[in-house]
Parts: structure tokens; sequence; C-alpha cells
């Protein structure tokens, strides 16, 4: 949040304002590491001590079956807690795809409680329930696909699902369940009935005795440091426990900046999912980061589950496992002793308020899992592709000079860049959607420079606006009563960049259509088509906020904050792609990256893994966290290369790019407070490295704009862990400093100060990996020692795959729009190779009317082929193939070129027999249309 240095008062502060920020500056300075006192343990969240304290044990919930109402597509039931006999509603659907939903509400509320709206794209479609049998004890409903049902028990109250005679799931197995309800606080109403209360008469009847429920600190109002929270609502957590037998590896809830495989929180604190504005956060602990995705993927060698808590509070959630702990000969011990103790994960939701909406997604493959979650929420939204490309950035390039000069060094060190940043300092006083008049006084002419050499920008506009009568966009959400109220009624203010700063209130629709329309060119002064957009700050950060956020009983309308705060980010992206996507009158398609983020926010653009630090373990931690976004949906992932905070030696730049460079999101960036840091800055030994680094990056944008469209069409991660591939392969499970990019690109990138080798897994016992560098080709099934110097990226293609790249590496990747392919076939005897190749215009959403190229290639009994996979789409290319390289192959005597129109010609070709590498050189067909090529 507050950066550790001193901010100096603008003209345009009050003196209060720069007061407190020179306070917050100084109070950080000289730190280098997350003060967790500003933020919540368990034990400081009193909904989450409060449920976490309840041990496993006997429910007191059971279900009321005389209350079951079954129609084709739902199953209704009453649920009833003994100890206070409160009811609630049990709704379970299934939905298509394998999924089944249950949703926990109580049946007659004191009001309405909070469902999340507009992150599932649609309400999702059902399918026929049918009753198997039913008795005294329960009911049992078949789930259609392959003998699944699901059996509800009757005392205690509990939900198993199965195939067959494996249990996949149990819900309050462990008696965990617990839902709050809404009741009227005991010293604050009268019994006499009112005819405005005569209503609710029941409820206040059934909360007025309340003997068996405690009072404890925290339910009705609740202090963290210097800040109150009032709790109008009083307590209305919910909770949910899941059991998941056989299972020993679950995955996802980010953002924690965690190892891949989640770890039991048995002895610490669970996970928390509330998004904020940690400053210097810390490695490998389970603390809450800048986004939420309620998402938990359940994996074992026979069966990928996942679990998706749609809930925007505050939410925790704890692993506990019964192998945890236990070593290898343990298990072993096990084994032979012939225990019969079947692994099994147990986890547990907690959240402050809102329903219990689990959608439990059945797998069984990886894939089907992503596609059962996109189904739910949407795919990867398909960014143009130069924000594929390199992106330069800090905070802050001085001023038009500054950017021009910056611009300038890449081109006269050769270094291929397409995007240049802005920060808070190029705004008019931190006001969002403005110029320093001094600084940036003619930014079209600067953004027309770059225009001029195929490149963009991009300029931040963060959600914290400043209070000041003279600021055009302060005025207008005034007046139109858009900003989030105080618990009073009054405009909610918090203190940020600007100083005194309100905060809209994005889940308005009608805020976010406002918001949309200052992006117009006629409204945003100095923007142009070229300039996109960063949303920083918006989990919300209020830095004089309890946790550096915003007070949880602020109000968004009818509803409380703490109910909607995992959502404000997501909304500040939705509106922001939404004012891109109309100020070029829905033709082009947006680009914008945010910080806060929760589950569908994948819809909207990129995201990023916050203010890391120029540290090798932070260089680490960057494979596991955007592999964990990625298994969620957001595979438009990055972090800061380099480290934002602090100065990395010129080694660990060097590996930042070279690990970057492999990455969904490319960036390089740096604190205000850094010494620059341009890629030429560091001898030209380390240029040349950086250099190589960014060029392997746009050889490779073929390659990576297919992977997106195909993210966009399916919802499949494209980093991904290498158990998404293999997943039955328990070697696999736990690897996360390696990575997969779609299915044919193996990634080890060098992470360790000082390394000479690396050791990485190359799965599949079938499979060969060829060295992208090298071409030497090596086996599945084995761990391979990498001998590294500093310009090793080790890469792998695997065999059986056909990767397009472009080796006309230009100033831009628009720049390379039309130049030729180059496409590298690595052949396996046991199976055809395959590959494909997208081509669109790059930047509209025209690809959405059937103008694209989409190609399948292949290479099977010596032929290599390209056939349209989309004959009903229309599109042509000036681009063509100048080269085909086929790894592992055999020495032709000829090669034949044969074209749609019949004719034929020879290819001239070189074949290298000590690495079985045939050239074939200019076979010269345009990339859009059919041709084969035969090898004889």
């Amino acid at each position: 949040w507050c950066w550790g240095h001193i901010i100096s008062p603008r003209r345009d502060q009050s003196p209060m304002a720069s007061v407190l920020l020179l306070w917050l500056a100084v109070c950080l300075s000289g730190t280098w590491a997350v003060d967790k006192g500003n933020f919540k343990t368990c034990d400081q969240s009193a909904f989450c001590k409060r449920q976490r304290a309840l041990k496993p044990g006997e429910s007191p919930y059971r279900a009321l079956l005389e209350t079951m109402e079954l129609t084709n597509t739902r199953l209704t039931l009453q649920l009833i807690n003994d100890n206070n006999k409160v009811r609630l509603l049990l709704e379970l659907y299934r939905l298509q795809g394998n999924i089944t939903r249950v949703k926990i509400n109580e049946l007659k509320p004191l009001k309405p409680r909070y469902e999340v709206p507009d992150v599932l794209i649609r309400e999702p479609p059902t399918e026929p329930l049918s009753l198997l049998s039913q008795d005294e004890n329960g009911v049992v409903l078949s789930l259609g696909a392959e003998s699944q049902r699901v059996i509800v028990s009757a005392r205690p109250f509990r939900l198993d699902i199965m195939e067959g005679r494996d249990v996949l799931m149990s819900l309050n197995s462990r008696g965990l369940l617990a839902f709050e309800h809404l009741r009227m606080r005991k010293d604050t109403f009268s019994y006499k009935v009112t005819s405005t209360v005569a209503s609710v008469w029941d409820n206040i009847k059934r909360t007025a005795k309340e003997e068996e429920e405690k009072v404890e600190d925290g339910m009705w109002e609740e202090s963290f440091k210097s800040h109150a929270d009032s709790k109008p609502s009083g307590p209305s957590a919910v909770s949910l426990d899941f059991s998941l037998p056989g299972v020993e590896h679950v995955y996802g809830i980010p953002e924690h900046a965690d190892t891949l495989r989640l770890k039991t929180t048995d002895n610490g604190d669970p996970y928390r999912l509330y998004n904020l504005d940690v400053f210097q956060y810390e490695l490998y602990n389970p603390m809450a980061l800048y986004g939420a995705v309620p998402v938990m993927l359940a994996h074992n060698a026979q069966r990928t589950t996942g679990i998706f808590w749609l809930n925007a509070a505050e939410t925790w959630v704890d692993i506990s496992s019964n192998t945890a702990g236990k070593t290898v000969f343990g298990k072993m011990l096990d084994y032979v002793q012939g225990s019969s103790e079947t692994p099994q994960t147990d986890v547990r939701w907690i959240s402050e308020s809102g329903i219990i909406d689990v959608f439990i997604m059945l797998g069984p493959t990886p894939k089907d899992i992503f596609s059962q979650y996109a189904s739910l929420t949407g795919t990867q939204s398909f960014p143009p592709l130069s924000a594929l490309a390199y992106h330069q950035c800090r905070w802050n390039y001085n001023d038009q000079k500054d950017v021009q000069e910056v611009d300038a060094g890449f081109d006269e060190h050769d270094i291929p860049y397409d995007f240049i940043w802005l920060d808070i300092e190029h705004t008019d006083g931190k006001r969002y959607f403005t110029w320093d008049p001094h600084k940036f006084a003619s930014p079209k002419e600067m953004l027309q420079g770059l225009v001029e050499k195929k490149r963009k920008m991009v300029a931040i506009v963060d959600p914290h606006i400043k209070v000041d009568s003279n600021y055009k966009i302060h005025n207008e959400i005034r007046s139109k009563g858009f900003y989030i109220k105080n618990k009073d009624g009054g405009d909610y203010e918090g203190w940020c960049w600007p100083g005194s700063a309100g905060y809209p209130d994005f889940t308005r629709a009608d805020m976010r259509a406002w918001w949309a329309s200052m992006f117009a060119y006629d409204q945003y002064e100095g923007s142009m088509e070229n300039l996109y957009t960063w949303n920083d700050m918006n989990e919300p950060s209020v830095f004089n906020g309890p946790e550096v956020t915003m007070h949880k009983d602020a109000m968004h309308g009818a509803w409380e904050h703490r109910d909607v705060h995992n959502l404000y980010g997501f909304y500040v992206q939705m509106a922001t792609a939404e004012g891109l996507i109309q100020r070029s009158g829905g033709v082009e398609r947006p680009f914008v990256l945010t910080r806060a983020f929760f589950a569908g926010s994948q819809r909207y653009g990129a995201v990023w893994t916050g203010d890391n630090a120029a540290e090798w373990d932070h260089l680490k931690i960057s494979i596991p966290m955007c592999l964990s976004l990625g298994l969620v949906g957001i595979s438009f992932c990055g972090a800061d290369v380099g480290g934002f905070f602090k100065s990395p030696s010129t080694e660990l730049l060097v590996r930042w790019y070279q690990t970057g460079a492999y990455q969904p999101f490319f960036r390089a960036h740096a604190h205000l407070d850094t010494p620059r840091r341009e890629p030429w800055l560091f001898g030209p030994e380390n240029t040349a490295l950086i250099r190589e680094a960014v060029r392997q990056r746009y050889t490779l944008l073929p390659y990576w704009y297919q992977q997106f469209y195909q993210a966009h069409q399916t919802g499949e991660p494209i980093m991904r862990p290498l158990w998404v591939e293999y997943p039955q392969d328990p070697a696999t499970f736990a690897i996360d400093d390696e990575f997969l990019i779609g299915r044919d690109l193996l990634v080890h990138p060098v992470t360790e100060e000082g390394a000479r080798g690396v050791t990485a897994y190359l799965p599949g016992k079938d499979e060969l990996w060829f060295d992208v560098h090298t071409f030497q080709k090596h086996n599945g099934a084995q761990n391979l020692y990498i001998p590294v110097t500093m310009s090793s990226i080790p890469v792998f293609q695997r065999g059986g795959s056909i990767i397009p790249r472009k080796l006309r590496v230009r100033r831009s990747s628009t720049c390379m729009e039309h130049d030729p392919y180059t496409l590298y076939v690595a052949l396996n005897p046991q199976r055809t190779a395959e590959g494909e190749l997208y081509i669109d215009d790059g930047h509209t959403f025209n690809y959405e009317k059937k103008e694209f190229i989409l190609r399948k290639l292949s290479f099977t009994k010596n032929i290599l082929s390209s056939v349209n996979m989309a004959p009903d789409a229309q599109f042509s290319t000036r681009s063509w193939i100048e080269r085909i390289i086929i790894l592992g192959a055999s020495k032709p005597s000829k090669v034949t070129l044969k074209t749609a129109g019949g004719q034929e010609s020879q290819v001239e070709f070189e074949f290298d027999a000590s690495m079985s590498v045939l050239t074939l050189r200019k076979p010269g067909m345009n990339a859009g249309v059919d041709w084969s090529v035969t090898l004889q």
C-alpha cells in the first residue's frame, strides 16, 4: 500500500493529506516485509474464531423429509437446527455437464441475505433429477451419469455424492454445517408488537429465546486496532465441510503466495480469501492477497473434482488430511502392514455473510473440470495479440520526453516491445482520466508517436476518486449519488493516493455504465485508440481503513460492504473493459489489467501477482501463483519482471526475464524509488541475454495466440501444471517449478542463484521431449539433469506436436503481422504429430463473425498436411510458410509439395544426421490454404 518512501506534498493536496501520507510513508520507510499486525488472523476475525471453535461431531441439523419437494429439475428440503429450532431451506440441482448445485438459505430470514449476482454468465441449465429410493432415513436421487447418485441422509443431515460404490464427495459428514440466522439483538428491541414488526413476529419470538446460543464477543460489534465494525445485522456467518475420500492433493483458492499444492491448515491459520492491499507480502503462508477465487480442485490418479463456493464475503478455508505429516516411509509401512486407511482430505469453508451456494464439479478429468467451471463463469477473454507481447513499465516514466527516450532506447538496442506504461504520476494530481499539464502536456502527440511505430500505451485508472469540487469526475459521481455510503448515509471517504477520496459503487449497473462512458474519446481527453487501461488499488485499497481496505459496514445500496467486498475489483475491471469496447463502437478488443479479482474476472482481461520484491524466492513463487490462477480460469497472469520492490542483481534480472518470457503476461515493472532498470542499463552482455529472452517470446507469439484462442473457447489453462496433461502420474502432482504452455511446450526456468544446472521432470512414459534450442531428444518419465549457463532457458517440445513460430522478430508484434511462419514438427513414432495455426486480424471482435483462419497441422506416414478446421470461416492472410523443421526425422530422397490446386513441386531440404533434424527451405505456400508435403 504505502510504499516506504517519503511522499512529498503536492500543490493540490490539503495540509492534512500531506501530513497523513507523510506519516504513512515514514511508518513504512525502511520496512521490507509485511506488517502482519495490519491484517487479521482467524483468531482476530470474530466469525472465523467462532466457527473454527466448532469441533467435528454430530451435526445439530436434521433433514425434515416430510417437507421434501421434487420437481423435474430441483429438490427442496427443509433442515432444522435441533438446538435453536431455526429452519433452513436446502435446494439441490443437477446441472448440465456433470455439476451438482447445492444452495442453503434461511427458510424465513428477517431480511434477504446476499446472493452473488453477475459472476455466473447465465442461470445454469438443469437436467432432470429422479428419485431412486426413499425411507425414514433419507432419499437417494439419480444424477444420471455413470451410476452417479446423491444420498441425502436425514439424521444428522448429510449429503453424499456416489459413483458406483465410490463416495466422490460428502457434505457435512463431519457435522460442521453452521448457519448463523439473522436475528434481532436482545437488548435493542421491544417485545411490544407494532404493525411494522408484525410480519416478523415469529422471528422475534424465535430469537428472543436464544437460551441455547451463547452471545460471544464480536457477534454484534467488533474492533480491530482503531477501527470499529458496527455489525448492524449481527452474526451471519455460514460454514460447510466437504470430505474427499481418496484425495491427498488439492489446489486453487488463489490468491496466495504459496505452493501449488495446498497445505493442511491444522496447525495454523486457514487460507483466507479477502481482497487486500498487502504491502511487501510474505511468501509461503495462507494470508489473503489482492484477489480471491473461491474454487478448489481435488485430484488423484483416478479423478479430478472441484468445489466452487459462490460467496463474495470474507472467507476462510480449512484443509486437513489423514495423511498429512506422514513420511513416504510411513505410507510404505501402512501399505506393508495392510493398513486399510484410505487417504482423505477434508475441507471446510467459512464465510462471514451471504448464503451457502456451492457448485460441485464432478469431472472426471481435469479438462472436464475446466469445461464445467467455464460453463458457469465464462472463459478467458481473448486479448489483442499485442497484449501477449512484452510490456515495459515503471512507477513512473517522468514525462513525455522520458517516454520518447525509453521508446527510442528499445530501438537503439534492438529489443522489441509493444506497450509502455504510465503509473499514477502521469495524472494531474492523482485525478484519473487526466494528464499532468506540465509533464504530459500533449498526450495525443505522445500516443501518435507510438502509433507510428505500431506500439501502444497503458495508463492507470484507479477507482479512488479525489474529493475536489474542481474535478469533473468527482462532481458527476457525487451529483449522481454513485459513491459508496458510510453507515450514516453520507458518502464514504477514505485516504488513498490523492488524499481524501471517494469510492464509486461499482456494484451498481448504472454506475458501471457511466464509468464505461468516461473512456469515450470525447470524455477521456488525450486518449486514443492505442491507449489501454490498468486498474490498480481496486481491492479496494483504503490507506486509513481497517486492514488497509473499506469498512465492512459501508453501504452499497441495501447491502453492506461485507457482503460484496471480494466483488469490488471484479466490477471495476468489468466496467473498464466495457468502456474500452464501447469507445470503439464495439469493434476493438480491450486490454485491462487488474490487481483485485474474483471468480469470473477472466472474462475481462489480465491479472498480475501484485507488489512483489526483487528476490529469488519471489521469482520462484510466480510460477505456482500463476499456475493456481490458471486452474481456476484466469490464464492471463504474470508477475512484475525484476520485482517491484528493491533492486535485483543482474543475474536475478536476467533470470526473471527468461522466466517471464514464458508466462502469459510479460511485463517488467519497478517501484518509484528503485534505480532505473531498462534492459540496456546492465552492460552489453546482460543486454544481449535479455534481448534474447524477449526475442524468444516474440518468435512464439503465434503459439501463444493460438493457446489464448483455445483458452477462450474451452476454459483450459494456458500455463498449466504437469498433472493436467498427465493426471495419472503421481510424480507430477506436486511439481510447481516447471510447467506446460498448452500441451506441447514444457518450461523449467532457472530460478536458483548461481545455478549450474537444473533437474527437470519430463513426464509420460511414451513421450519424447526435444530441447527447443539444441534439438536433442529425451525420453519421458525421467528426471533429466540439464547443465545451464546464463543464456539457458530450458524448454522442451513434446514429440507428436507441431508448433508455429515467426522467426523474423521486429520492433513490435504488429510489425510482424504479415511475416512468414516456421513450423517446428517434433516427431514421436508412436503417434501422429499434430498442431494448430490460428490467424485473425489480431485486435477486433471480427473473429466472432467467423473472420479467422484455423488450420489443423498433422504429420503421419511421412506426409505433413494443413487442413481447414473452420470451413465456414473466411479470412485471408499475406503470411506464408517459409521453413519447416522436423525433429526426429529420417533423411528423405526427395520432398514434394502439393498445393490445393493440385500443383506439385520439389522442396529444397537439408538433413543433419547427427541430430536427426530435417529442414525444408522455402516451401512458400500461403499459411491459409490447404497443402501437403510428402517425404519420400
